[in-house]
């Protein structure tokens, strides 16, 4: 008995540790870093926030695509190109990259800090 609870406790903290911790592949970038990047046509940018969120504050090279409708939405970014993401905190952003890693996207960027980092 000892030994299940062992396992289901090492179970338990694998599952959350993966929805916590940053992807593979996935490179993190901070919001000083991501004004040096706001002017590259070549970057897809995009925020997964809600629509209330995004419509009280956002960045305007960045597009509104929820996290609940990101894998319908994807279809209309290039899969060649760079996504930065961004949400309010960077706990969405990051369940985003790992989604469009799973789609097929190679090269994501996730904003550390999200909105609330930026000034």
């Amino acid at each position: 008995m000892e030994y299940l609870n062992w396992i289901l406790t090492a179970l338990l903290a694998f599952f959350l540790l993966q929805r916590i911790l940053p992807s593979k592949g996935v490179r993190h970038i901070t919001t000083a870093e991501l004004k040096n990047v706001l002017k590259d046509k070549n970057i897809q940018f995009v925020d997964v926030r809600t629509p209330g969120e995004f419509a009280g504050k956002h960045i305007k090279e960045f597009r509104n695509m929820p996290l609940n409708q990101l894998s319908q939405k994807a279809t209309g970014l290039s899969t060649d190109k760079e996504v930065v993401v961004i949400c309010q905190s960077g706990m969405r952003s990051n369940k985003a990259a790992k989604q469009l890693k799973k789609l097929g996207f190679k090269n994501i960027t996730n904003v550390k800090g999200g909105m609330s980092a930026w000034s």
